[in-house]
């Protein structure tokens, strides 16, 4: 079974006036995400998704004009083969690094989508797992800087719902961030997590101030408060208090940077997004990698149902799985568009699909429903 097509799909929407979310990357306009189709020689055809990286159009290229002409013509169930003539042509010698591996991260889950709908098996089979609860935490984009009493109130209706986890923005100010996470702390009291994100606003005195009180509340951990490479402000961080893990990952591209993490030594927890680190297949070694050392693996999620639901399958297929990041947005057509992937449960988990593959019916005549808006998709005020 040979590969025959590649074709990367962008996907845009604006937010409707009221809707726009603000944190530490600025204040949400639009959403974008990149469907990649495989095609195959036997007619089995698998859907993946590609982070756009804030340039869905420029990612576009790169896959059809790149990635494409170097992969047509393999096996559809090479996945290694496939990652390693990408990372020689691309990531390790005169490519586009980051972009390469959101191109690469989509063509990936779009062959493990075909693997198990050959196999007539669900991901999480596939990849050696069982159907087991997963443990997931109200994020997306959602819980931004607003005042504490309705930021208590969107937290308390997720809860209502059946997390027993949710993730609060943080990066405004110390002063408002510490004001926030105490407040909500007190509305909804002990039994609930509270996860934080900085969304990498954050200097080191910035952290001085705040961690000390994210222990006071018991925040489950403070995620990306700096920039992807600045290792040593991570470090520097870490000392402030053991009772507060750090968080990264979602912008890390691909085993070798999360090794740079691990020689680092000061994130605990990491957070692979599917989308973005390079697939499926570079997943499963940036998780082995750190179970070895005992790490959590709390995999980021993006846009769409397709990578909810690969993620999912995932987590459900390694041994130091953490917590599923749901994606509870007021507005996100993309992730209902092929129908519910994940329902929460009054035991605050979610479970994998089961049909083969990663389990969605595609049905690609929605797809002109969002017609590709390049550009930014956050206002920033520098």
């Amino acid at each position: 079974m040979k590969i025959t097509a590649i074709t990367a799909i962008p996907l845009s929407f604006r937010l409707p006036e009221g809707k726009t979310v603000t944190m530490g990357i600025g204040s949400t306009t639009k959403r974008d995400t990149i469907i990649v189709r495989v095609e195959t020689s036997e007619g089995i055809t698998g859907y993946g998704e590609a982070h756009p990286g804030r340039s869905p159009g420029a990612v576009v290229s790169l896959i059809h004009n790149t990635l494409a002409p170097m992969l047509i013509g393999m096996k559809a169930t090479d996945c290694v083969g496939v990652w390693q003539r990408v990372h020689r042509m691309q990531l390790s010698s005169h490519g586009v690094g980051s972009g390469a591996s959101l191109g690469l991260s989509g063509i990936d889950m779009a062959l493990w989508d075909i693997r198990g709908k050959a196999a007539n098996m669900p991901l999480y089979e596939l990849l050696g797992g069982s159907k087991k609860r997963i443990p997931a935490y109200a994020g997306g984009i959602s819980l931004g800087y607003q005042a504490k009493e309705s930021l208590a109130e969107e937290a308390q209706s997720y809860i209502s719902q059946g997390y027993k986890a949710v993730k609060l923005r943080l990066g405004d100010s110390a002063r408002a961030d510490i004001e926030r996470v105490k407040h909500v702390r007190k509305v909804i009291g002990d039994e609930i997590d509270i996860l934080t994100d900085a969304n990498t606003a954050y200097t080191m005195d910035d952290a001085r101030k705040v961690l000390p009180v994210l222990a006071e509340i018991q925040s489950g951990w403070l995620e990306e408060p700096f920039a992807c490479n600045d290792f040593h402000s991570y470090r520097e961080a870490a000392k402030i208090t053991p009772l507060v893990p750090l968080a990264a990952g979602e912008n890390h591209y691909g085993r070798f940077e999360f090794a740079q993490l691990l020689e680092a030594g000061a994130v605990q927890i990491w957070q692979p997004d599917l989308s973005k680190c390079g697939g499926i297949t570079e997943g499963l070694r940036i998780a082995a990698m750190a179970s070895a050392y005992r790490i959590p693996m709390n995999t980021h999620s993006s846009a769409t149902g397709i990578n909810h639901a690969a993620t999912i399958h995932f987590a459900a297929a390694i041994e130091n799985a953490g917590y599923f990041e749901a994606c509870v947005s007021h507005f996100n057509p993309l992730r209902d568009m092929f129908g519910k992937v994940f329902e929460i449960g009054q035991d605050g988990c979610v479970e994998p699909l089961d049909k083969p593959g990663i389990g969605i019916d595609v049905d690609e005549s929605l797809f002109e429903q969002y017609p590709l808006i390049d550009g930014p998709g956050y206002v920033v005020k520098f």
